[in-house]
C-alpha cells in the first residue's frame, strides 16, 4: 500500500471562506463535486472493546480502521475501505460493494464474503470472525474537495458532521443523523512525495496547527 502524507487542521467559517477563494484560484474542484461539494455517508466498524476508537484516543502510532461509504446518496457504488495510519502518513485500500452486499454486512450475513473476488473483503471477514469487528456508527458530513495534479495533492474541507447515533442502517435514506455539537470544520491536505509551494502557500492560516480530530471518535460521543 503506497503511503501519503496527511495534515489535518481544525478551522472556522472565516478560514473556510478565505481558503475557498485561494484554492479556487490555483486548484480544481474534484469531479465528484456537485455545486462545489458532495455528501458522504460512512459506516465505521469496531469491536466490542472499541479497539479502533481506543487506539485513536490513545494516540497509537500504527492503527487501522474499516468503513463502508457512498457519495451523494448514490448506493449503486459503495466503497469498502481500509485506512492505515502511521503518524502523519496514511494509506488506503478499497473494494467496491453492491448495495446487497453492504446490506448483508449490516444484517450480520457474512458467509458470502469467503468467496468474494476481492482480498479486502476476505480480510474484513477474517477480522469480523477473529476480532469481532461489527458495524458501529454512521458518520455523515459535507465535503468541499479540491485537487492539484502535481504531487497528487488533495485538499478537502469537511463540515456539517452528523452522527447516526445507534443506528447502523446506513443504506436507508430516511435514517436520521444529528449534528455533532461544537464540531469544527476540518481542513485535510494529502499528497504523495512533495507538497507544491503554491498549495503550501494557499493553505497557510495564522495560528492553525495540525490536529488529530477524528470524525468517527466525535460521532461516538453519545455511546
Amino acid at each position: 500500500m503506497p503511503f501519503r502524507h496527511e495534515w489535518k487542521h481544525e478551522i472556522n467559517l472565516s478560514d473556510m471562506i478565505s481558503l475557498r477563494h485561494r484554492l479556487q484560484a490555483v486548484a480544481m474542484l474534484d469531479s465528484h463535486a456537485v455545486d462545489g461539494k458532495y455528501e458522504i455517508r460512512s459506516l465505521y466498524f469496531d469491536n466490542f472493546m472499541d479497539k479502533a476508537l481506543r487506539e485513536k484516543l490513545d494516540g497509537v502510532k500504527d492503527r487501522e480502521k474499516f468503513r463502508i461509504r457512498y457519495y451523494n446518496g448514490d448506493t449503486s457504488c459503495i466503497h469498502l475501505e481500509k485506512k492505515f495510519k502511521s503518524n502523519n502518513l496514511s494509506s488506503k485500500t478499497n473494494a467496491i460493494l453492491s448495495a446487497q452486499e453492504a446490506q448483508a454486512i449490516v444484517d450480520g450475513d457474512y458467509d458470502w464474503m469467503l468467496t468474494h473476488e476481492n482480498s479486502l473483503v476476505h480480510e474484513l471477514y477474517t477480522k469480523i470472525t477473529a476480532q469481532g469487528l461489527r458495524p458501529k456508527t454512521i458518520v455523515d458530513y459535507t465535503r468541499e474537495p479540491y485537487i492539484y495534479p502535481p504531487g497528487n495533492v488533495r485538499v478537502t474541507m469537511d463540515y456539517n458532521i452528523r452522527t447516526g447515533l445507534f443506528s447502523t442502517n446506513f443504506l436507508d435514506p430516511q435514517c436520521p443523523s444529528v449534528p455533532v455539537p461544537d464540531s469544527p470544520i476540518i481542513l485535510e491536505v494529502k499528497w504523495d512525495e512533495w507538497l507544491p509551494d503554491i498549495i503550501r502557500d494557499a493553505i497557510q492560516l495564522q495560528g492553525r496547527r495540525c490536529s488529530a480530530f477524528s470524525k468517527y471518535a466525535a460521532c461516538r460521543m453519545y455511546d
